[in-house]
């Protein structure tokens, strides 16, 4: 077994060599986390002025497509609390420094977060934490209207935080319904958890459910009947949310070690640490065979050779373990420069080129936004310059609402001073194409879509769409084609293509409307 382990291994770095002279991928997942809890990421401190706070997220985006992403995963429920206008649960501490105080001057954060990413054609995955309710019992301070005073008997506090007790019906009942609230009432593209369910395992403390566990437990084993609690959200908030919408997805970001090899024969080669099966409850594998989640992001946050959880282990582990769906891998920006490992700069490169190499593998998320501040191990050049140069679309997936637009048409191009202007148009009186694709090919090229360094750029649906392409060559001829995409990234057939024909130095532009 452990030959073909390192076969394996060893073929997965042959073809990391390989990979460096392949095109990058026309579809990816390029993500980040932006953590509000304790102000991790965003705001940067509680009680900002509302403009000072938007300000500071505009700054975040823009850093953040400067560096080649297409998604932003923002945390809008860090503990039992809100980023946004709930009905159901006060306004974030995190936000004003007074947990039930809205923003003054009054903005609604999620709303405006939504907006802008959306903007700058970036999906958005509204985060949650399903059970966390108090972040630290010691000093947090709780709204009169917090559910933990409402409902005292659905919570069980453990080292120095408060969390929902899963056993409880009435408490699954409850999260599916905060989180069916945001689903119904904003723009948001996915629901997001992490790998937060059971609370990790205190040395010493065991989690004090036994009540639930006598009222609910049914003859179950305690471990098995927890894993079927945590099944028992998943699955209510699978169906709300298709229910509510049907092209919203729901993604999971467990912990990077399912079950270890020396447990389960399914398992992964790692051994000594906490497991999502075993000590969070979580059998997220479960989740992917039954389709309950469209994605998993596993939080490969080691190094490549770790003794006890490698990363190239857990990548080939996880690239054969997604049933289906997708697989991004999460990766530790926050970990650069921490140990030996990571303060070689070509550490997370490789790990990014290595996660590229498998087809089942659909892209990265990184952890978090702020840790990219400073340009640590020059992450953001190896970005911006080599690994996301050229935009991503997003990967389709193939079992949500497939509503491919129509293709648009060019209707005019102008030579202006420091650019071609080009002008073109759709049909679609059905709200479906939501971006638009432009490619540019050389003379004499052929028309290859499939090929990401032809993007000129992925622009945001408009009324009278238009572009200027400012590398435009006065005397060089080109073919442009322009694509539609749907909110799911469903792409339409190509456009007829916009040709250059240049006679006695003059420039004549064949296009059919």
């Amino acid at each position: 077994m452990l030959k073909q382990l390192l076969a394996g291994v060893a073929l997965c770095a042959g073809l990391t060599q390989q990979a460096w002279a392949q095109l990058p991928p026309k579809r990816e997942m390029r993500g980040v986390w932006i953590a509000t809890v304790e102000n991790i990421d965003w705001p940067s401190r509680r009680g900002l002025p509302s403009e000072q706070q938007k300000q500071e997220f505009i700054d975040l985006l823009n850093q953040m497509q400067r560096n080649g992403m297409n998604t932003v995963v923002a945390q809008v429920r860090p503990a039992t609390d809100a980023f946004y206008a709930s009905p159901y649960e006060p306004w974030s501490e995190y936000l004003t420094g007074t947990q039930g105080q809205a923003p003054n001057p009054y903005y609604d954060p999620l709303q405006f977060m939504i907006e802008e990413s959306h903007k700058r054609g970036m999906e958005f995955h509204a985060w949650f934490n399903p059970y966390r309710a108090v972040f630290n019992v010691s000093r947090s301070s709780l709204a009169a209207n917090h559910i933990t005073r409402l409902k005292p008997q659905w919570f069980l506090t453990y080292d120095n935080k408060k969390y929902f007790d899963p056993g409880i019906p009435e408490v699954r009942t409850y999260v599916t319904s905060v989180v069916r609230d945001v689903v119904k009432r904003y723009d948001i593209d996915a629901v997001h958890f992490d790998d937060y369910f059971y609370p990790y395992r205190v040395p010493g403390k065991e989690f004090p459910d036994n009540v639930s566990y006598r009222m609910y437990g049914n003859g179950m084993m305690k471990d098995d009947w927890r894993r079927a609690n945590v099944d028992a959200i998943i699955e209510m908030l699978s169906v709300a949310i298709k229910a509510e919408k049907p092209w919203v997805k729901f993604g999971i970001s467990p912990f990077g070690v399912w079950r270890d090899r020396s447990k389960d024969p399914e398992g992964s080669y790692t051994r000594g640490g906490m497991t999502n099966y075993d000590d969070l409850y979580a059998d997220i594998l479960k989740w992917l065979k039954k389709g309950w989640i469209d994605y998993a992001a596993p939080q490969l946050y080691w190094e490549r050779g770790h003794r006890l959880a490698d990363y190239e282990v857990l990548l080939n582990w996880w690239s054969q373990h997604g049933y289906g769906r997708q697989i991004y891998i999460g990766h530790g920006v926050y970990r650069l420069g921490s140990n030996a490992a990571w303060k070689n700069p070509r550490e997370l490169p490789m790990q990014i080129e290595e996660a590229r190499t498998l087809n089942t593998i659909q892209g990265s998320i990184f952890y978090s936004a702020k840790s990219f501040r400073g340009n640590p191990q020059g992450i953001e050049d190896s970005l911006r310059n080599h690994y996301y140069k050229y935009p991503a679309l997003r990967p389709v997936m193939s079992w949500l609402p497939n509503t491919t637009p129509d293709p648009p048409y060019f209707i005019d191009a102008f030579e202006r001073p420091g650019g071609l202007e080009i002008h073109w148009t759709d049909d679609d009186t059905s709200g479906r194409t939501k971006q638009y694709v432009l490619y540019r090919f050389e003379a004499n090229e052929p028309i290859n879509v499939t090929d990401p360094t032809k993007i000129l750029a992925i622009l945001p649906q408009a009324s009278d769409p238009e572009y200027k392409d400012q590398t435009y060559v006065r005397g060089k001829t080109y073919t442009y084609v322009v694509t539609a995409l749907d909110r799911l990234q469903n792409e339409s057939h190509l456009s007829e293509p916009l040709r250059m024909e240049i006679k006695n130095g003059k420039t004549t532009f064949i296009f059919e409307p």
